[in-house]
């Protein structure tokens, strides 16, 4: 599975692709499939994402989880502290960061 990802233009979150824009929720993510990279171009082009760009991930029971490290961080937040994060409430029963 091949999914979308960037940060929101004006505010600088972390966002995902979810088949039709950008959200907060990684949950919300959708298999971007072979389009990935049109939907990259378009978007970008339509400044509404930055560094967008396509990641693997397998899908959980939980909704995507990304095969990288990186990407998992960025989908929680901050790892020192998540409680403090904007994606604190998101993190009931996600242990999959490491």
């Amino acid at each position: 599975m091949k999914i979308l990802t960037g940060n929101d233009l004006k505010s600088g979150a972390v966002v995902w692709w979810d088949g039709q824009d950008w959200s907060l929720h990684i949950a919300d993510a959708v298999d971007a499939g072979d389009g990935a990279s049109e939907i990259l171009a378009r978007e970008e082009s339509a400044r509404r994402v930055n560094a967008a760009y396509a990641i693997d991930a397998e899908l959980t029971g939980d909704g995507p989880r990304p095969a990288h490290i990186k990407d998992r961080v960025r989908a929680l937040g901050p790892t020192v502290r998540p409680d403090l994060g904007y994606k604190a409430a998101e993190q009931n029963g996600w242990d999959w960061v490491i």
